[in-house]
């Protein structure tokens, strides 16, 4: 909160700074207006001379990698959107050279071609020579173009202030396994230049999370019952906090606010090297409870079937149940919102949009017709379904059979046409691919709807799909909540919410009341229709008499009604109680200090998922693999730090097969030359204690 605030007094005080987006922004000189000066966070990124054309060129590409809005950043330079679209797609297809040379972005030329068209603006020589120049820069640029993937720098730190940046001779730890995760996050995550680039010696706080995440310790406080200096050797920052040392660790890093452009970054790059499947993303909400005096929003808790105080962590997995984003919401969160907003987010890095599956909260026809429009592919359950119309239909239309999680299945294929109501007040109908299927096993029908064409998923793949997550196999949650401590937040902060609309308590109050006379009615109508008129002699009917009085009261009861749903109408149906007197205002909890954790947990969890892949191949009992990996990261071991490499040896396994299968898994990981950022190289291997 105070950054933002900071950037927007910066913008409205001096007229020579133009916002750009995520904290970018420009900095132009009154004296000589062809000089700009580009900021991240006010940390000085470069500065650039206008009046050369390449220079502007590569500012713009710069910025736009850097997270910048094109729009802002187009009227702050005096140019045109699509100028800023032919710049980056020539970067992408051409690179610097494109740039330099002036390459058109259309992707039916080719380079070679391009050459040719601006050969006269190539320079000459020896040809030899100037590729040795040009290697020789690409290597003195490869840092700053990981800069540019995760926006920050590492910063010049002493060596002393590096992970493992002492030397010793062997150390035993308990904790040697835990080494198989850093290999695996530094080689596939690039994870410490990018935590040390955001934070720099800041960075140990997340090397303690990896270690909680690793060993499923459940809070900080836990951390009192470890061997924290044995601890510390295997993550490189010589001891173990203790409880206070490691909250004012965490405070450090959440008063700099970068848990956001953080996560972007990482989701970014798992998107961009593959780490995370493109195909299928499954997203389902976890309630967040909250058991504090503050007053904050409620969640929905599907457990106890029951609002309760808390967030919704919105959570977005593929198809091998890899974390690829997550949103914390206030209260009971916006499934439908999240959904298009993530197909917004990752558009640009992705080559076609995934399809999005979810559950029954995301069902309506306005939602559909939102994701058909924004061409976004889904599947998702069917809601209010007859069940004795499924019951009803023949066996021999359930054609296609296929086995999945060990129970047998068929399907076939209808359609389903829904309504939607335009603003313009105009209907729209549209259809959707309807998936009946049965389970065999279970012998139990549902079904499922899908906005997928029959080219790109069939019917049984439709099928597959929905029932990865919420069929006989949960989501991911049930299986992240044996590892992770999924409702723990390492520390609170409140601010006042932007939401303090409340249900008009006068409008539920006259609801309610309506309510009651309607029942009032409903018997006086009971029993007038059981009551006789009674007449006079003449013929009139008795004024006294009962079935007169219940008339009345009818009539009384009818006015009372008409009355109520007038004065109904005119209430609104939400107020806003900040401006009410004698209320407390509803509190939102900062996500900060949640946002890293899970981050640390995250990418803990995707590693897990990947080791455990590595690990399969080299060992022949597939039903035990998954326990060989934990025995494995659970093994005591030796670490020995020297000044280009860390190595650390786990003690062996007593089983033959599973002591071959370690000693291949190690030296996979070795393999991978992982390297901290002082230029270390970290190598695993088993054997023996080398203290005897």
């Amino acid at each position: 909160m105070k950054q933002n605030i900071l950037f927007e007094d910066v913008q409205s005080e001096n007229e020579n700074i133009k916002w750009i987006g995520n904290r970018l922004y420009l900095q132009f000189n009154k004296s000589d207006p062809n000089k700009i000066f580009l900021y991240l966070r006010d940390t000085l990124i470069k500065s650039v001379d206008l009046s050369d054309r390449v220079a502007k060129r590569l500012l713009v590409v710069d910025a736009v990698e850097l997270g910048a809005t094109k729009s802002r950043l187009a009227d702050a330079l005096g140019i045109s959107r699509q100028t800023i679209h032919n710049y980056t797609e020539t970067n992408k297809h051409f690179g610097p050279e494109g740039l330099i040379h002036n390459y058109s972005p259309s992707v039916s030329k080719s380079r070679r071609k391009q050459r040719q068209t601006h050969v006269k603006q190539r320079g000459v020589g020896n040809k030899a020579r100037q590729i040795e120049q040009m290697h020789r820069e690409q290597r003195e640029k490869l840092p700053t173009q990981m800069d540019l993937i995760f926006g920050k720098k590492i910063p010049d730190l002493p060596l002393e202030e590096h992970p493992f940046g002492e030397e010793y001779d062997w150390k035993s730890t308990r904790y040697a396994g835990i080494f198989a995760y850093l290999i695996t996050l530094i080689t596939q995550n690039q994870w410490l230049h990018l935590i040390m680039g955001y934070f720099g010696n800041k960075y140990k706080i997340f090397m303690v999370f990896i270690f909680m995440a690793a060993r499923n310790v459940r809070s900080i406080e836990q951390l009192k019952n470890l061997r924290r200096r044995e601890a510390g050797v295997i993550l490189g920052i010589k001891r173990l906090p203790a409880r206070l040392k490691a909250r004012e660790w965490l405070h450090d890093v959440c008063r700099m606010e970068m848990s956001m452009p953080l996560l972007t970054d990482f989701f970014r790059y798992q998107l961009r090297v593959g780490i995370v499947g493109i195909w299928l993303w499954f997203t389902d909400g976890h309630f967040l409870p909250y058991t504090g005096k503050a007053k904050v929003h409620s969640g929905y808790n599907t457990q106890r079937r029951m609002p309760l105080p808390g967030r919704t962590n919105l959570v977005t997995c593929d198809s091998s149940g890899r974390v690829v984003d997550f949103d914390i919401q206030e209260g009971k969160g916006d499934l439908r919102g999240y959904i298009v907003s993530l197909n917004r987010k990752w558009r640009d890095e992705l080559p076609s949009a995934p399809v999005m599956v979810f559950d029954r909260e995301g069902y309506g026809a306005a939602f559909f017709f939102a994701l058909i429009d924004d061409q976004v592919p889904f599947v998702t359950w069917e809601k209010h379904i007859d069940k004795q119309k499924l019951e009803d239909l023949e066996a021999d239309r359930f054609g296609e059979e296929f086995d999945f999680n060990n129970k047998r299945y068929r399907v076939f294929e209808g359609e389903k046409t829904f309504t939607h109501t335009l603003e313009n007040g105009r209907s729209h109908k549209f259809t959707l691919r309807r998936i009946y299927i049965w389970n065999i096993t279970s012998d139990r029908r549902t079904c499922a709807l899908t906005g997928v064409s029959a080219k790109q998923m069939s019917a049984r793949d439709c099928a597959r799909a929905i029932l990865n997550r919420w069929g006989a196999s949960e989501n991911t949650f049930k299986h992240l909540a044996d590892k992770h401590p999924l409702h723990y937040q390492p520390g609170f902060s409140f601010v006042e919410s932007e939401k303090q609309e409340i249900a008009n308590p006068e409008l539920k109050e006259k609801r309610d009341l309506l309510t009651r006379i309607k029942r009032r009615l409903a018997k006086l109508y009971k029993k007038i229709s059981k009551s006789e008129e009674v007449l006079n002699k003449d013929g009139s009917p008795r004024k006294n008499s009962a079935h007169q009085r219940l008339q009345h009261e009818i009539e009384q009861q009818e006015a009372r009604i008409d009355h109520l749903k007038q004065e109904a109408k005119e209430l609104p149906e939400r107020i806003d109680i900040s401006r009410l007197e004698d209320y407390r205002c509803f509190q939102r909890i900062s996500n900060e200090s949640k946002n890293l954790f899970d981050f640390a947990t995250s990418s803990v969890w995707n590693a897990r998922k990947q080791m455990v892949e590595w690990l399969l191949p080299f060992y022949e009992n597939k039903n035990e693999y998954i326990d060989l990996f934990y025995a494995i990261t659970a093994c005591h071991g030796w670490i020995k730090s020297e000044k280009h490499k860390v190595t650390v040896r786990l003690e062996p396994l007593q089983q033959p097969g599973r002591r071959a299968a370690q000693e291949q898994f190690c030296r996979k990981l070795t393999g991978f030359g992982a390297m901290t950022p002082a230029g270390k190289y970290l190598v695993m291997e088993v054997g023996q204690s080398p203290l005897k």
